[in-house]
């Protein structure tokens, strides 16, 4: 994915501006440190390679989906004791071909707990040995990765765990989520519903688990990976700090001894490679959002896992150093490894004082798992930020959304599914209701990702979640409104009137998807209230097309015709994938989208159904998808996407090259940079437009590839239309320089033969590899490999056998849900 920097992470600018002048170096740190604890005598830590060709801050396990053959990390690990007084470094465990990672010691510093690859084993789990090496268990085992482990107040293990069977939204790797077991590894239990990364879980004195949550529900994918916190059980998941302040990697935090303060990493922009970024402390009295509540310690953004010794002293790792650090930032070596290991790559990871210490306080649970189902009380929908101008009564309903997990993944952007916009498909479970006073009391389906949109007596959206909650089973949480202040008090209501009754049950919406599919779903709805205009054959109201506007199911490049004309006219409002979030009610969704309004009749009389209506409506309010499956991922695209970079391209095929020698000599005289959009020279050529960013609308959209191209009916191509002489069937819009003749007087024209040899290469070429919308459409063998994997396909599934991407999608989300036990 690529990182992206248009939006400045303003909590980080506040901070580095107080920061000025510090991260001296001082003779003295190292005795002040270690005088801050003098009863630390060692230090365990690991060493591991870092693979410097992926600078994800999460990409230090798993394979990449593509291949299972090439993995994030490189061999070679070692799990290590330092004596601080006399330099002398003990070798507990030696891999050469394996990885140790987030050792951490139990109450008593006898024990250690971590994480660790045995040998060629492509898999963490959690293991756990004496302080000098002895008595080695392991914890955990299965196809899974486990690791960034920590004990908790009751004896149990929280750790993050690949178990969760999902991929990042928007790269190649594998997503790991807050779990718990027990302190012999049983019992293993999934604690989060989260669709991303969730990381370095730690206990609060309070008994609560502090942690970083990544999420982009309806957000941007890079900027948003805060701090939360939960109880050891899953329950009460809530905001800690910093879900306002886009543009920042908060963590590998933990509380400072004899203070109410924690200390964090804060990983500038989508994050650095290992977690690496400037030490700070957070005062989390000053509440959940205020700048003034971090104190940035270190100006130089290259430390990692920071251990507080006390709110003075702290012991951080960088590079392949062990570094005593002071409450000014100066710093002073406690360690540093041998230049072989420095220049091999290894560097030094998660330094552990040898100290006993309190874990906190035991939180009692507050879940049944023979329970389905959690409940929710919401008191008064008002009660939030940005409100203004909603009435009482307003909001009748809330439409429930969930988001569903990816089961594979290959790019770094969103295509297919949107182009610009959700990373994500999404389910409508239906709606619940709103009492007048504003409260509403639902039950909720246990450990999954849902979302709510308020919406008005005509079922239009007023409000986005813009996050996700997650209930555990038999959990009862409440909020007090939408996007509530979090540093404001307010009285509920004494008795509201949702708690009259049982919680609502969600009510499906009667004869609509549960998760939209374009081609199925939205375009016969086109093809009857709309493409008896917007069609490449219509020439009403003075132009060759109405309004400019094509609105048919031809194939383009990647996506339909029809698709990328309503997004890249803004006939729809996803407000998804913005570093903003919090919207005034109505800029998104429904209520903002234009394509309702010019269904009602009063544009030229075109009209729908009301089940019409209802289905366009739910489509945009679930995400605007163009595929209703994940397996369209990586297929049925000329140009597509992998890591980043163009794949499948049609750049070296003779009929292109050909083609591009038309383009230049026939079109860019007028299609420059300087004049009109400059026209594609081939399938895949995106003209410099960012695809995961792109400008919408932008007048120069109407030249693109996704448009100009039919690879369903290639005579119907713009790029041919366009400059081709009315008399021939054309719209003659393009002239040859001296502006008095069409620049193709018939088909006849070489120009205009190479041309559709290309975008005829282009059709023949579709059929082969299949768009998920066409008949023999088959999956990529990796989704088939994980759905095997996670045993929704059988292990011995025949290459050729016949695959139902949509049930097998269905079958794989049931698969994650959690069931009762009995």
């Amino acid at each position: 994915m690529p990182i992206n920097p248009s939006c400045p992470p303003r909590l980080l600018a506040t901070a580095l501006a107080l920061t000025a002048g510090l991260n001296v170096a001082s003779a003295d740190v190292r005795s002040d440190v270690l005088g801050h604890a003098p009863a630390l005598k060692e230090i365990v830590f690991a060493v591991r390679k870092n693979n410097p060709s992926d600078g994800h801050w999460y990409a230090n396990f798993s394979y990449y989906g593509p291949n299972e053959n090439r993995a994030t990390y490189l061999p070679g690990g070692r799990l290590c004791k330092l004596n601080v007084v006399s330099g002398q470094v003990t070798n507990l465990i030696d891999d050469p071909l394996g990885g140790i990672r987030d050792p951490v010691l139990n109450a008593d510093a006898s024990r250690i707990l971590f994480a660790w690859r045995k040998g060629s084993d492509p898999h963490y789990h959690l293991h756990e040995c004496r302080l000098d090496g002895s008595d080695m268990h392991q914890l955990t085992d299965g196809p899974w990765d486990d690791f960034e482990p920590s004990q908790l107040p009751d004896g149990g293990i929280v750790f993050v765990s690949s178990r969760c069977k999902r991929w990042v939204n928007c790269w190649l790797t594998q997503v790991a989520t807050l779990h718990r077991c027990n302190a012999d590894g049983s019992n293993i239990e999934l604690i989060s519903a989260n669709l991303e990364q969730e990381n370095t879980p730690w206990p609060l004195p309070d008994g609560r688990i502090l942690y970083q949550r990544w999420e982009y529900i309806d957000r941007s994918q890079v900027h948003y990976h805060h701090l939360w916190s939960a109880n050891p059980d899953g329950t009460n998941q809530m905001i800690y700090f910093g879900n306002q302040a886009p543009g920042i990697v908060m963590i590998d935090a933990k509380p400072i001894p004899d203070s109410d303060q924690i200390v964090s990493i804060f990983s500038p922009g989508h994050g650095q490679m290992e977690h690496a970024g400037q030490v700070v402390t957070l005062n989390p009295r000053l509440g959940p959002d205020d700048p003034a509540a971090v104190h940035v310690i270190s100006a130089s953004a290259d430390f990692r896992d920071p251990w507080p010794l006390s709110t003075e002293a702290f012991i951080v790792a960088r590079g392949a150093e062990i570094l005593a650090m002071d409450s000014k930032g100066g710093t002073s070596p406690l360690f540093t490894l041998p230049e072989s290991e420095r220049q091999a790559g290894f560097w030094v990871h998660e330094p552990r004082p040898v100290l006993p210490r309190s874990l906190g306080k035991v939180i009692a649970r507050h879940t049944d798992s023979a329970q389905a189902t959690g409940k929710l009380i919401l008191y008064n929908i008002l009660e939030g930020r940005n409100m203004q101008g909603i009435k009482p009564g307003e909001i009748r309903k809330l439409l429930v959304i969930e988001s569903l997990p990816k089961p594979i993944n290959y790019t770094g952007g969103m295509d297919p599914l949107t182009y610009g916009g959700s990373f994500t498909l999404e389910r409508v479970a239906g709606t619940v209701p709103v009492e007048p006073d504003g409260s509403a009391f639902l039950e909720l389906p246990a450990r999954r990702s849902f979302f709510f949109i308020a919406l008005d007596e005509k079922d239009m959206a007023v409000k986005r979640m813009q996050s996700f909650l997650t209930v555990q089973p038999g959990e009862l949480t409440s909020c007090i409104g939408c996007h509530e202040q979090r540093t404001r008090t307010t009285l509920p209501p004494l008795h509201p009137t949702a708690l009259d009754h049982p919680p609502s049950q969600i009510t499906p919406v009667p004869g609509v998807p549960e998760v939209f599919d374009f081609p199925r779903d939205i375009q016969p709805i086109l093809d009857s209230a709309c493409v008896a205009c917007h069609d490449y054959d219509k020439t009403t109201r003075g132009g060759p097309y109405a309004g400019k506007l094509i609105l048919t199911g031809d194939h383009g490049p990647m996506f339909s015709h029809s698709y990328f004309m309503l997004t890249i006219a803004g006939l729809f409002s996803d407000g998804r994938n913005q570093a903003t979030s919090n919207h005034a009610p109505r800029t998104h969704g429904s209520s903002a989208s234009r394509l309702l309004k010019l269904i009602d009749g009063s544009h030229y009389g075109a009209t729908v159904t009301p089940h019409q209506a209802t289905m366009l409506r739910l489509w945009i309010d679930a995400a605007a998808t163009y595929p209703g499956t994940y397996a369209a991922l990586g297929t049925g695209m000329i140009g597509g996407y992998e890591e980043n970079n163009q794949v499948g391209t049609d750049v070296d095929w003779p009929s292109t090259r050909a083609a591009a020698q038309v383009v230049d000599s026939r079109c860019l005289a007028c299609h420059s940079d300087k004049g009109a959009p400059r026209l594609p020279r081939n399938l895949s050529d995106e003209r410099g437009t960012s695809f995961w960013q792109p400008r919408i609308p932008d007048r120069s959209l109407v030249t693109s590839r996704h448009l100009v191209f039919n690879l369903s009916r290639p005579q119907k191509s713009m790029i041919l239309l366009a400059p081709l002489a009315r008399s021939a069937g054309g719209y003659q819009l393009c002239h040859k320089p001296d502006n008095t003749e069409a620049v193709f007087a018939d088909t006849s024209d070489p120009g205009y033969q190479a041309l559709l040899a290309m975008v005829t290469a282009g059709k023949d070429r579709l059929e082969t590899i299949t768009r998920f919308d066409m008949p023999n459409f088959k999956p990529r063998p990796a989704y088939l490999r994980e759905m095997k994997r996670y045993g929704v396909l059988p292990a011995d599934l025949a290459p050729d056998a016949a695959v139902n991407a949509y049930q097998t999608d269905q079958r794989y989300w049931e698969s994650l849900w959690h069931h009762p036990a009995k």
